[in-house]
C-alpha cells in the first residue's frame, strides 16, 4: 500500500513539474517538447524501479526498424506504454481518443508535439477526415506513428479482437508496422493496485511488410501480437 502511494505521488508530482518546466517551450521549436515527452518517459521508467523494484525489459531491440517510414502497433494494459515508448523511438506521433486533448497543460502538449486525434463511435466531419490527416503527417515527417489497435486499456488475460481501423491505417500509409507487445498490465493495471518486485517486457517483433491486404494485415498483427503475450506473461 505504501509503494503504491510513493509511486502515485512521486509519479504524477514529476510529471506535473516537468509539465510546468516545460511551458515556455511553447514558444519554442517542436523539439524542445518532445524532449520534455522523453524526459516523461525516463521518469516512468525511474518511478517504476525505483518505488515498485520493476525491471523493464526491452526484447528485440535489433528488429526497430531503420531507414524507411514505418508505424507502430502496440498492446495497450497501461499508461506505462503511453510514456515509455517515447525512449525508444524517435518521438512517436500518437494516434488517441480527442478526450485526451481536453485536460488541461497536458492536453496542450499533445496538440503542440502533432498528436492526431479521433473521436471513438461517432461519424462527425473531423472524423471523416481522420485517415487522410494521417496519410499527410506520415509523409511531412520521419518520426513513426503509433496506434493501439485494442483501441483502450485491458486487462493483461483479455484478447478483445483489434479493431478495423488499425487495417485502415495500415493500407492508407501503405508503409511497414512495427508490432509491438507490452504486458505491463502485471504491474500496473488499468484498476486496482500495482504490483512490485515485477518484470515489465516490452518485445518488438520483426516488422510486418505492406503491401498486404488489409484482413490479412489484422489478423497477422493480432495473431503476432497476441503470441507474444502469451509468452511473455
Amino acid at each position: 500500500m505504501l509503494r503504491n502511494f510513493l509511486f502515485s505521488l512521486f509519479f504524477f508530482t514529476g510529471i506535473i513539474i516537468i509539465s510546468i518546466f516545460f511551458l515556455p517551450s511553447f514558444f519554442l521549436p517542436k523539439k524542445v517538447v518532445l524532449f520534455g515527452g522523453k524526459l516523461m518517459g525516463h521518469w516512468t521508467g525511474f518511478c517504476l524501479k525505483f518505488f515498485l523494484s520493476t525491471k523493464v525489459i526491452i526484447k528485440g531491440y535489433e528488429n526497430i526498424i531503420k531507414n524507411e517510414k514505418f508505424f507502430i502497433a502496440a498492446s495497450h494494459q497501461s499508461m506505462f506504454e503511453t510514456f515509455f515508448l517515447q525512449t525508444l523511438f524517435n518521438s512517436p506521433v500518437f494516434i488517441l481518443k480527442k478526450e485526451l486533448l481536453l485536460i488541461p497543460i497536458f492536453g496542450w502538449y499533445l496538440k503542440k508535439i502533432g498528436s492526431i486525434s479521433i473521436k471513438r463511435g461517432q461519424i462527425t466531419k473531423d472524423n471523416l477526415g481522420f485517415y487522410d490527416e494521417i496519410s499527410n503527417v506520415a509523409k511531412k515527417t520521419d518520426r513513426p506513428l503509433i496506434i493501439f489497435p485494442q483501441g483502450t486499456r485491458v486487462l493483461p488475460n483479455e484478447r478483445p479482437p483489434f479493431k478495423k481501423g488499425a487495417s485502415r491505417i495500415y493500407e492508407k500509409l501503405n508503409i511497414p508496422c512495427q508490432p509491438i507487445a507490452i504486458n505491463s498490465g502485471h504491474v500496473w493495471p488499468k484498476l486496482g493496485k500495482k504490483a512490485y518486485n515485477k518484470t515489465i517486457t516490452v518485445s518488438i517483433m520483426p516488422k510486418i511488410n505492406k503491401n498486404l491486404e488489409k484482413e490479412e494485415f489484422l489478423k497477422t498483427l493480432e495473431n503476432k501480437i497476441y503470441s507474444e503475450l502469451d509468452l511473455i506473461n
